[in-house]
């Protein structure tokens, strides 16, 4: 798992264009909104969009556990490593 959650970090910061933070800025438990990374609704759409390139897995905005998996790195890797191993 800790290979993927250091994937999401490079594609979080390569996404979003955070060329001034680094892999190792970003807290695998901390928030990715609000207070944690500060990101936004703009950023959530780039960020699913990149998922889905990345891994092939559309992630709904509509579906009500959106938030949930957008929540913190380690609940995106969840995500995604449950939608991967299908």
């Amino acid at each position: 798992m800790e290979v993927l959650h250091k994937e999401i970090k490079q594609l979080i910061i390569d996404a979003l264009n955070l060329e001034d933070i680094s892999i190792d800025e970003i807290e695998t438990e901390a928030p990715l909104f609000g207070d944690g990374l500060g990101l936004d609704s703009i950023d959530a759409l780039e960020l699913g969009l990149a998922i889905k390139k990345k891994y092939n897995i559309v992630i709904d905005a509509d579906d009500s556990n959106t938030r949930q998996h957008f929540a913190s790195v380690a609940n995106l890797a969840a995500y995604i490593s449950s939608q991967t191993s299908n």
